[in-house]
């Protein structure tokens, strides 16, 4: 090897290569500079020029921002929340039905029957009523609560290997009442469209909250809000924790490592969370159900208060046909639902922080008949 006076460079004359140095690479691809071992051809024994064994360069990895993370489980939260309400917004319609009717009693067939009979009488649209009441509340509340459970995440440390099992229940219960507070209106609104049954009563989301706000007041956007936090601290907090637990467990016994689970198993852990959670949270559900719509079903007097509304439903229905009145269906939609959603936001957020990773790693120089020393940062 010899030095180049013309180039300030160093030349390998066996290679016919050059390899820059760094007051040769453009200034705006300078940061940071690494000078990368040239490799002899393989008969050479795969030594570095100048003698050596070839080691790998050295690469810098691309560390997202915190607000490249939020936009990322925003948008990831958005599309997973709504792409499971869309799947199972029928089932959702006729569990709602039932929860609110005190006097039918619930089959799983009789709920497949009033979908048919909606279908026969109205259209097959007609099974998505209220559906848009549903988008609005559902996108930014997923949304808000996959985004704000990993910020909590972050908060209680819940990823630490020292840290309690528990900050996970306490990280999605967290998330849970954040997204909850953020959207219960629109939840209110939805509940009543989707016990409507005359056609054209509600044009839309707007002539709801009109016709709520002129009959009962603002604050009866905010009937049932109770027993919805005290429901979702216990679905979210249940969900998540199982969600992760899983996930975790399933890694570990795969020796951990870069390696992740599939699609298929994170959909089958989803489903297991869902399960979990809306059991466990299914009786509050059904306390909010009936506090949101007893006004717009003409029944207002009898579910004021949470505590009232409980003892009359497990007065007048029971325990099995009252405050779990619908549960089948759950079981069904409910590990549907949260199987797509869990596994779609993690698919979907990862290819979105990748994708911001690679635009914002350059990739290395190359120039012709070059070699570069320039490596930018890559994903981690």
């Amino acid at each position: 090897m010899q030095d180049s006076p013309q180039s300030g460079g160093t030349q390998l004359k066996d290679l016919g290569q050059v390899v820059l140095t760094r007051n040769e690479v453009p200034e705006n691809l300078q940061k940071p500079s690494v000078r990368a071992p040239a490799r002899l051809p393989a008969e050479d024994g795969g030594q570095v020029a100048g003698g050596g064994k070839a080691v790998p360069p050295p690469r810098v990895g691309y560390v997202l921002t915190n607000t490249e993370k939020i936009v990322s489980s925003l948008i990831a939260g958005s599309i997973a929340g709504g792409l499971a309400k869309t799947v199972i917004a029928p089932l959702d319609r006729s569990k709602i039905f039932f929860q609110t009717n005190e006097v039918r009693n619930y089959r799983f067939r009789y709920a497949l029957r009033w979908l048919r009979h909606g279908y026969r009488t109205e259209g097959l649209l007609s099974l998505w009523r209220g559906n848009s009441a549903t988008m609005a509340r559902i996108i930014p509340y997923a949304a808000i609560q996959f985004m704000s459970h990993e910020q909590y995440k972050v908060l209680f440390k819940v990823d630490q290997p020292d840290t309690p099992k528990y900050m996970r229940f306490l990280a999605g219960s967290a998330a849970g009442v954040t997204g909850q507070l953020a959207t219960y209106p629109l939840d209110k609104v939805r509940a009543v469209m989707a016990v409507t049954n005359r056609k054209g009563e509600y044009r839309s989301i707007l002539s709801v909250f009109m016709k709520i706000r002129g009959e009962e007041g603002v604050l009866a956007l905010y009937r049932g809000l109770t027993p919805s936090m005290l429901g979702v601290m216990l679905y979210a907090g249940t969900s998540f924790f199982t969600y992760e637990t899983l996930k975790a467990a399933a890694i570990q016994r795969e020796g951990g490592g870069d390696w992740s689970p599939n699609p298929l198993q994170r959909m089958l852990s989803g489903a297991v969370a869902g399960l979990l959670g809306q059991t466990t949270s299914y009786p509050l559900d059904i306390v909010r159900r009936r506090m949101q719509t007893g006004v717009s079903l003409g029944k207002g007097s009898k579910y004021r208060t949470v505590s009232g509304t409980f003892l009359h439903v497990l007065r007048c229905e029971g325990v099995r046909r009252g405050l779990y009145k619908g549960l089948s269906m759950n079981f069904v939609k409910g590990p549907i639902a949260a199987g797509i959603t869990f596994s779609t936001f993690d698919i979907v957020v990862h290819c979105l922080r990748s994708l911001v990773t690679y635009v914002r790693s350059p990739p290395p120089l190359y120039v012709e008949g070059t070699i570069s020393t320039y490596t930018g940062p890559v994903v981690q």
